[in-house]
């Protein structure tokens, strides 16, 4: 079992979106200077988010993306969906054709892993994880500076 960076970045991106769209559309190059992630990977994520219904795009000068749906109502599992990702803890699938083409003797195991991993990211939603005072300090972190054009230090803020 094992999350990839498609499945982290997507929950990340949509985290982003969640903090910044409210207002106006969020363009993927604001996402990508916030989160590290390339434009290009964007891209590939939220056309998926979109064929899942889980974003919409606004097209033209001021374009970008929206959440599709209010962020109480978007769980971690259902972005992990849309971009095609597991968290089965399988080697099979669920199948149960994990040795050879039969069933191994932790099977039940890794199906019941599964399931209390899904029913868990079932439970997470944007609202939840944007909630918490570490994820906000964190949202107000990457915010950019206020662009401080022309401003001329007074003789108390210079350095002695």
């Amino acid at each position: 079992m094992r999350l990839t960076t498609k499945g982290r970045y997507a929950v990340t991106a949509m985290l982003d979106l969640a903090f910044h769209a409210e207002e106006s559309p969020v363009p993927l190059a604001d996402i990508s200077e916030r989160q590290s992630i390339s434009v290009s990977y964007l891209e590939q994520l939220f056309a998926k988010l979109r064929r899942r219904g889980l974003v919409m795009s606004v097209r033209g000068p001021g374009g970008g993306y929206h959440l599709n749906r209010a962020k109480e109502k978007i769980t971690v599992a259902d972005i992990i969906a849309a971009v095609d990702e597991s968290v089965d803890a399988t080697r099979c699938g669920g199948e149960g054709d994990c040795q050879q083409g039969v069933m191994c003797l932790t099977h039940y195991l890794w199906c019941e892993v599964s399931d209390k991993l899904h029913n868990l990211l079932s439970s997470i939603t944007l609202a939840s994880l944007a909630s918490r005072e570490e994820v906000q300090r964190i949202a107000e972190r990457q915010m950019p500076a206020p662009k401080r054009a022309n401003v001329i230090p007074t003789a108390s803020a210079q350095p002695n």
